[in-house]
């Protein structure tokens, strides 16, 4: 029928997922800047999970945390930062004014509003004495380089000064000014984290100066924000962009229409490619991979089903919807995974809702266990544990 919209079947989505997300064997990549181009960003709340997901992408996997090393915090060509939906990710240094524009000052203008008004509820200073803490606290770390909270705490005592926070409510609590307020300099990209206290595991970072970032316009921005992630991610519907960028309705439909998004079909409905993405994508050798918590290829959709059995989430995702560590076969979930305390790499299969789940076959057997045997040799004596822990993530974890 004419004007009739191709459809992308699930096995052509999985076949474009294997190469797009850098996982079938051919696509790795060579180095961590190459990976988190290929995925626009890659999920950093976790800092686990950053290295880890590099980890399964790159040809060679025992020099990911030096690689990681070099890239983060010597030539500074990935940066920690936060973006969509107000989430703390890592991105190559070049899409920062992107993000930054088309995500990041509406999230800062929130969080600096929420700060000032929870400041006010509670009695303390007023928004000039903020000001003042700020630009004081910048002053700091300029002159540091690069301090902790607690450092940068020693030198403008006013940031450890307390307030209470929702007081008669049921998570009322006391928040610390610097924790607020560098969350929100770093919202406004003036901030950013920079390394670690102690090993790629820590949760606990050390903050930098942000460096100079070309202003964009906002419309301008969130076309090629859209345009990048169609690139990775297509097809997608509708609901898989607003709910990844975090932006209204009316922004991803603007950006849609500004890059020349063509619709196709998927089994949800309506969704969206680049227009050098139509054609059919050519057949992927069978892949496997043990991806960790948050990894942006099981978190980059909102509508999952063709990859993630609906039966499977219940043991997968934790109460608030973060996704645990994943096997994964030829495109899709089929198991989980944990690392035990000797070391141990512990993996199984889940009942799906297909034969090939519950039966995979000898060779994705074979191939998983080769992928698990891998992600243990350049781990060496490093030992990990999720930051959101999952049913079946601690159920493998204590063996």
């Amino acid at each position: 029928m004419s004007g009739q919209r191709r459809h992308v079947g699930v096995a052509e989505r999985r076949a474009r997922l294997g190469v797009g997300q850098r996982l079938a064997g051919a696509a790795r990549a060579g180095t961590p800047e190459e990976v988190a181009a290929s995925l626009v960003a890659l999920h950093g709340t976790d800092p686990v999970s950053v290295h880890l997901a590099v980890g399964a992408r790159l040809t060679d996997a025992a020099r990911v945390v030096p690689e990681m090393e070099r890239a983060l915090y010597e030539d500074r060509t990935l940066i920690r930062m936060h973006g969509m939906r107000q989430t703390v990710f890592v991105f190559p240094t070049g899409l920062v004014p992107v993000v930054h524009a088309s995500t990041g000052l509406a999230v800062a203008a929130r969080a600096r509003a929420s700060l000032v008004k929870d400041m006010a509820r509670a009695g303390a200073p007023d928004a000039q004495w903020l000001a003042e803490v700020e630009t004081s606290t910048l002053a700091a770390l300029a002159r540091r380089g690069e301090a902790t909270a607690a450092e940068l705490g020693r030198e403008e005592p006013r940031l450890r000064e307390q307030f209470a926070y929702a007081p008669g409510t049921s998570y009322e609590g006391v928040h610390t000014v610097s924790s607020r307020l560098l969350r929100v300099l770093g919202a406004e990209g003036r901030i950013v984290r920079g390394r670690p206290l102690g090993s790629w595991t820590s949760t606990q970072f050390r903050w930098a100066t942000a460096p100079p970032c070309a202003e964009l316009p906002v419309a301008e921005a969130q076309a090629e924000l859209i345009r990048r992630w169609l690139a990775a991610c297509g097809p997608a519907t509708e609901a898989d962009l607003k709910w990844w960028t975090g932006w209204k309705v009316s922004d991803v439909r603007r950006a849609l229409g500004a890059v020349g998004a063509v619709t196709v079909s998927v089994d949800e409905g309506v969704a969206y490619v680049l227009a050098d993405a139509v054609e059919p994508a050519g057949a992927v050798e069978p892949w496997a991979a043990l991806l960790p918590g948050l990894d942006p290829t099981a978190m980059g959709w909102q509508e999952r089903d063709w990859y993630c059995p609906p039966r499977l989430r219940p043991t997968l995702f934790d109460r608030s919807g973060n996704i645990g560590p994943t096997v994964w076969w030829d495109g899709r979930i089929v198991g989980g995974w944990a690392q035990r305390p000797d070391g141990e790499i512990a993996w199984r299969l889940l009942d799906g809702e297909d034969a090939d789940s519950k039966d995979p076959g000898a060779e994705a057997l074979e191939a998983i266990g080769a992928e698990a045997d891998r992600l243990r040799s350049w781990m060496g004596p490093t030992r990990v544990t999720p930051r959101f822990r999952t049913p079946l993530e601690r159920e493998l974890a204590s063996g």
